[in-house]
């Protein structure tokens, strides 16, 4: 009988050797579970065949050229990753929803003599685990947001507060993206259903009796969307405020964001859609500082025309306790671990 997995603990800890998902690699890369290896049972072009074949033809047919599909994949699979395994070896596998993929890859390979198991459910089991984690129950941890200004270091900070023992949960990390028009990162950012898992997860890491260090963020990182009960989480939070002088938020801003801001066409094509706000005058002043490679003076532009007014108005202060405001007059290297300490410090007196 397939698995049943009643909770997300438990699905992570699942105890087997591998965890293989045999659907599509288009499938895969939208999702999966955290650690699974995958090894399809049709391709992308063989499960869009198989599903023409199913509305066009008969369902019998798709199913008799599907599994002459999948016992070739499986033969492939068997004289390849997994050629090596031993006697001993235990696959747990899982398909969409726990058919006819997942049921014909373990009966090939319990033929063999492996004691593979299939997912009740498949992955869409997995998946109603981690939307009930973040959209159905309230969130139990105890979140305290670093709030502050564009440029106080604030992401900079989450991995010398961990070094320091506090628990992070570092979203922009997450959702590869670093929350603002300049704040793409390299490869991208992941498909909204793999960010959630990744959240869940590590949530699901994390101690609900300790404080959970969070960056404040809005509803979106990029073009993720944050769950429900994270944002009410966030907003009903206390908030350790960074305060640091304008000066110090450009310097740091330049060095932080250089590889975006030093490239010319790269800030006029970010910064474009700002011209409807802003005006094509100031868009054209920040472009020009890019061009003269005034970095320091672009960021300190961009603050002041944009991302500080935009911060005061969406920020919600009257929501949110102020635990403590950390002020840095400097964010080099010094001035960053001062500030972790400081906010080590407040964190002490909750």
């Amino acid at each position: 009988m397939p698995l049943q997995f009643d909770s997300l603990d438990a699905i992570l800890n699942h105890g087997f050797d591998t965890v293989i998902d045999v659907r599509s690699p288009a499938e895969f890369a939208e999702d999966h579970v955290p650690g699974a290896v995958n090894l399809p049972a049709l391709d992308n072009a063989q499960r869009a065949e198989v599903g023409t074949l199913y509305k066009q033809v008969s369902p019998f047919d798709a199913r008799k050229i599907g599994a002459g599909m999948v016992i070739r994949n499986v033969a492939t699979h068997l004289d390849g990753p997994l050629r090596g395994k031993d006697g001993a070896w235990r696959p747990l596998i899982y398909c969409w929803r726990g058919g006819q993929r997942s049921g014909v890859f373990r009966t090939i390979l319990s033929e063999i003599g492996w004691r593979a198991e299939t997912v009740k459910g498949g992955y869409q089991s997995f998946r109603r685990l981690v939307n009930r984690h973040l959209y159905e129950v309230p969130l139990p941890h105890r979140l305290v947001l670093l709030d502050g200004n564009t440029g106080t270091a604030k992401t900079a900070l989450l991995p010398r507060l961990a070094a320091r023992g506090v628990q992070v949960l570092d979203l922009e990390g997450l959702a590869c993206h670093r929350g603002s028009l300049l704040g793409s990162m390299p490869g991208g950012q992941p498909p909204q259903k793999r960010f959630e898992t990744a959240l869940a997860v590590a949530l699901q890491g994390l101690d609900p009796g300790r404080p959970v260090v969070v960056e404040a963020e809005s509803s979106k990182i990029g073009r993720i969307t944050l769950p429900p009960s994270l944002l009410s989480a966030m907003w009903s939070a206390p908030r350790i405020v960074m305060d640091v002088p304008l000066q110090a938020r450009a310097a740091y801003l330049a060095r932080a964001y250089r590889e975006v801001i030093a490239d010319p066409e790269v800030v006029a094509a970010r910064l474009a859609p700002l011209r409807r706000v802003r005006g094509h005058a100031v868009v054209d002043r920040w472009v020009a500082l890019s061009q003269a490679g005034a970095l320091e003076d672009l960021s300190l532009a961009l603050m002041v025309d944009h991302y500080d007014p935009a911060y005061a108005k969406s920020r919600r202060i009257d929501e949110r306790a102020v635990l403590a405001v950390v002020e840095a007059a400097a964010l080099d290297e010094a001035g960053q671990e001062r500030a972790a300490d400081a906010v080590v410090a407040a964190l002490g007196r909750l």
